[in-house]
């Protein structure tokens, strides 16, 4: 069921509910990262985008390689069906790269020498 809501941060109107084939919001694209508070409703996707990209990078600006590989909760948050560009990655020309975060929701080193390894691996150590 679509319902028009008003973003809680701009006030702009903008539909949420089921508008997808799988009977899921286009939230449901995000990672998990806000509980529901009965002040604060839904969020229009320009701010949940903003909102997530800055509670990511909080995350991010507290992790160490001994969090990433002990205390690393992002690996245990619902996973998502969708790699969000600023989020999961970036683009560098026609290269996707993927963030500290997106290493962080794998849960483990692949031990490729990529450039954001939250968890110690560098190239130059094989």
């Amino acid at each position: 069921m679509i319902t028009n809501k008003t973003c809680s941060r701009c006030n702009t109107l903008f539909q949420c509910g089921a508008t997808e084939a799988n009977g899921h919001c286009w939230c449901n694209n995000y990672p998990p990262l806000f509980k529901p508070d009965p002040l604060i409703n839904c969020m229009c996707k320009d701010c949940l985008h903003n909102a997530t990209i800055e509670k990511v990078n909080n995350y991010l600006a507290e992790m160490t390689t001994e969090k990433a590989l002990n205390n690393n909760i992002a690996k245990d948050l619902s996973k998502t069906n969708y790699f969000i560009e600023g989020i999961d990655f970036y683009l560098e020309k026609t290269f996707s790269v993927f963030t500290a975060w997106h290493h962080l929701k794998r849960g483990y080193c692949c031990n490729n020498g990529c450039r954001h390894c939250p968890y110690g691996f560098k190239k130059d150590t094989l």
